[in-house]
This record gives structure tokens, sequence and C-alpha cells, in this order.
């Protein structure tokens, strides 16, 4: 049994130096310092947080086929986005490493295993010792993001252990899916983290849901998205300002208890960090009566099969 029972966490609700890989990665860098000083032991970032959500698609006719502008902005897009393997997060793993604190943010990925021309929303992980422990690929990108992002696959759902906890994390409208819940569920998983492009009408709701469901904590953390953070200097810029609104995402981040109440309420429009301290004794109190992969499960009656191999379109032998 872990002698330790609590586990510091930050929650950073930013904005992106918008589709701008170095400029976000250094703002990031500074928070994780900033955390770091705290003493957190976890510092998570919003879904597609590096370097920024696609908010043009809906802005600038985005399904249009064959269209010039959807093309050039596709393209910048991907030269901007991550590849794990060219070395785009070692300042964070060092980061990580220096301060032993995991760091969980929301990346777009170039997957150069699936080509390395098409984009995939990723949720990465890198564990307190720097070591990019995970990485995984949304399975089902939402409406107007099939306009720019492919579809993940099971190979990223895993849990790991952290100081007394077990923790594991989706992606956006992924945390309304009810089996890869279930498959985390199953791994032990006792604190869930959720990130989102922002908005509290994603958080205010599911979050404590899901920690009723799960009898864990829930930590959602969104992006901030404004009028003023499209930099004027990408494709476009004239385009997507005359249909922006002034808010694109307003944040939300929380943190949900075991038992679904508050531990830290949802915050709107403010960009910043915000630190608490998790008590594992909480989560078992919780799971007295219902564990939803345990003593509350049926495997005799219903049962989950998942597929965790990488994707790809070559199986070489």
């Amino acid at each position: 049994m872990p002698q330790k029972d609590t586990l510091k966490v930050a929650v950073a609700q930013i904005a992106p130096v918008w589709l701008n890989r170095e400029a976000t990665a250094a703002k990031m860098l500074d928070y994780v310092h900033d955390a770091g000083a705290r003493g957190c032991e976890l510092i998570v970032f919003g879904e597609a947080l590096l370097p920024g959500y696609p908010f043009w698609t809906e802005l600038t006719d985005g399904a249009r086929f064959n269209s010039k502008v959807q093309k050039e902005l596709h393209a910048f897009y991907l030269q901007q986005a991550i590849q794990v393997e060219a070395g785009h997060l070692d300042a964070l793993c060092a980061a990580a490493r220096q301060h032993r604190m995991a760091i969980l943010t929301g990346s777009i990925e170039r997957a150069p295993d699936r080509g390395g021309h098409s984009l995939y929303c990723s949720l990465i992980y890198i564990d307190q010792s720097g070591a990019i422990a995970n990485v995984h690929r949304k399975l089902m990108p939402t409406y107007e993001e099939r306009l720019s992002w492919a579809p993940g696959d099971g190979y990223g759902l895993r849990t790991f252990p952290l100081g007394p906890f077990t923790i594991g994390g989706l992606n956006c409208w992924e945390n309304w899916m009810p089996l890869p819940r279930a498959a985390l569920y199953a791994l032990g998983e006792d604190l869930h983290v959720a990130i989102w492009p922002g908005n509290l009408r994603n958080t205010e709701i599911l979050t404590r849901f899901l920690a009723q469901e799960g009898r864990s904590y829930v930590i959602s953390v969104s992006g901030l998205m404004r009028r003023q953070d499209i930099p004027s200097d990408m494709p476009h810029y004239g385009l997507i300002l005359e249909n922006a609104p002034e808010v694109m995402a307003d944040g939300g981040s929380c943190i949900a208890n075991p038992d679904g109440s508050w531990l830290l309420e949802p915050v709107v429009n403010e960009e910043g960090l915000r630190v608490a301290e998790l008590h594992h004794a909480r989560v078992l109190e919780e799971r007295q009566n219902f564990d939803p992969s345990g003593h509350y499960s049926r495997p005799d009656v219903t049962q989950l099969v998942v597929r965790r191999e990488r994707q790809g379109i070559v199986r070489w032998e």
C-alpha cells in the first residue's frame, strides 16, 4: 500500500500562442516551472493546446471541397503540429524530470507511423522521470473536427501509477463514450483527466457525473481562445477574424471530488494556474458502496473487448 495519501495537482487554463508550436511550448514551460515551484506532482493542460484547436473550420466554410483556403490552412497546421520523434516535447520532458512532476497535455500530432501527413488529436502523458509514457490518439473527432483530424485507435487506452493514484484520461467528447471509460475503470483508474478545448458547457455537468460514476477524482482542464489570440501573420487572418466571435473558448476548468462535489469549481475567462490537493482516502470511502469494475460489476453478464494495437495500413512481416 502507498505510504503517501495525497497528490498535489495543478490546472493550467491558458490560451495557446495559436498555431505556433515553439511559442506555445515556451508558454507551457513557464507554467510547468511555476507548478514545480509550488511543489505540484502533476500539471494538466487543455485539449489540442499545442499548437492549438482548429477553430477556423466553422468560421471559414471548412466543409467546402477542394478549397484553396482550407488546403493552405491545413498545410500550415501540419507544419506547426508536434512530432514526438522530432524532439518537439524534449523541453517539457526535461522540466518534468527536473521537478519530478508528471505532465498531461493535449497536442496535435503529425504521426510518422501513419505517413506523416494526417493529424491526430493526442493526449500525451509525460511521467515524473521525464519519459513520454503514453500517446492516446482521440478515437473519434467531433463534428467539424473531422475536417481536420483523423480518428485514432485503442493503443493509448492505458492508466499509470502516480503517487497513491492510478491516472487515466480522455480527450473532450471521448469522455461521453461509455466503453472507453469502462476500459480505464477496469485498469484501476481512480484519477480521471478530461481535457477540452474550452467552454463551461462541456465541464459543468459531465465533470461531476464522471466523478460519481467512477467514484474517482475528475480533473477537467480547458483552454482559452479569444479574438485577440488570433495571430495576424497566419494564413487567411482577415477571413478568420471577420467571422470570429469575441470568445471561442471560455475555459471552465475544474476538479470534482469522488462523490461528485466540487473541489475546484469551474472558472471562465481567466488565464492562470490553480492548485489543489487530492486525498486518496476519499476514493476508498466512495468505493464502499459502488465500484464500477469491482464489486458492482458483473463480468459474467457483460464484458468489454478492447483492441489495443496501433493501427496502420501495412502489417510488416
